[in-house]
């Protein structure tokens, strides 16, 4: 199955459980701790799907192709180098103390 079923099927389960806690509430009652917590738990699940269903909206989209840059094999200007630390040396013409 994609991925995009799969998040249906899932909804689909999701709807079903929340008709179902809202059916157990109307029996129990929604005052009691354990019955706010089921509720407070299927609202997050709620949430967490559809933030799955965005994310994979996204993934399935093309990705942008960024242009490519061509970098010449022409040696650098060596006066861009003038006054610069070689790295792991420090200074050139500073020894080390």
């Amino acid at each position: 199955m994609s991925v995009h079923d799969e998040l249906t099927s899932v909804q689909r389960c999701l709807d079903d459980l929340i008709r179902s806690v809202g059916r157990l509430e109307k029996q129990m009652g929604s005052g009691g701790l354990e019955m706010r917590r089921v509720r407070s738990d299927t609202d997050h699940l709620r949430e967490s799907i559809a933030l799955l269903r965005e994310t994979a909206v996204t993934a399935a989209a093309p990705q942008k192709r960024h242009d490519l840059v061509t970098i010449s094999d022409t040696p650098y200007d060596p006066s861009l180098w003038v006054d610069t630390d070689d790295e792991g040396l420090g200074a050139r013409g500073r020894h080390a103390p």
